[in-house]
């Protein structure tokens, strides 16, 4: 597991940019995995859906500074609020 962490109605900001709250965690019932469940923060009522589900390790992982390389943040989504 990475040094980042899960808060539940925390605000994260993805490596891209966009900002996002973290709704809850549940359990894949396939496999029993964990995901996270969040929502673009800055997303209105507009019928799209800006809800989304990522594997919690996923969610908590590192950018890929191979593939990203100018990216400055460490992790995926890091915990602004």
């Amino acid at each position: 597991m990475t040094g980042n962490r899960l808060v539940i109605n925390g605000i994260y900001r993805h490596f891209k940019g966009n900002e996002y709250i973290v709704i809850d965690k549940a359990i894949y019932t396939e496999n029993g995995e964990i995901v996270v469940i969040y929502k673009r923060k800055d997303t209105i009522n507009d019928g799209q859906i800006h809800t989304y589900a990522r594997p919690l390790d996923m969610f908590l992982s590192e950018v890929d500074h191979e593939k990203y390389p100018d990216v400055k943040q460490k992790y995926r989504f890091e915990l602004i609020g």
